[in-house]
């Protein structure tokens, strides 16, 4: 499983990507949580607002502050 978190480094952004970083610690999963900031990259994937969360190269959600119960569900799937 592959997790990005695409952002510009906002405190929204900031705190998705630590919400998304406790998530795979809870769940105990070996898989590496990363952080996108170029802009060019998120716009390849088509993400307008952010924060955003991309699984396996699927944008799960964008503009939109999960917290980390909701990420766990999202991954637990």
């Amino acid at each position: 499983m592959k997790i990005e978190v695409l952002g510009t480094g906002c405190p929204k952004c900031k705190q998705f990507a630590a919400n998304a970083e406790a998530a795979v610690k809870e769940l105990n999963i070996q898989v590496e949580v990363n952080k996108v900031t170029d802009i060019g990259k998120i716009i390849e994937y088509g993400v307008m607002m952010t924060p955003a969360l991309v699984v396996d190269g699927v944008v799960i959600t964008a503009g939109k502050v999960l917290s980390k119960d909701e990420i766990k569900k999202i991954l637990s799937k």
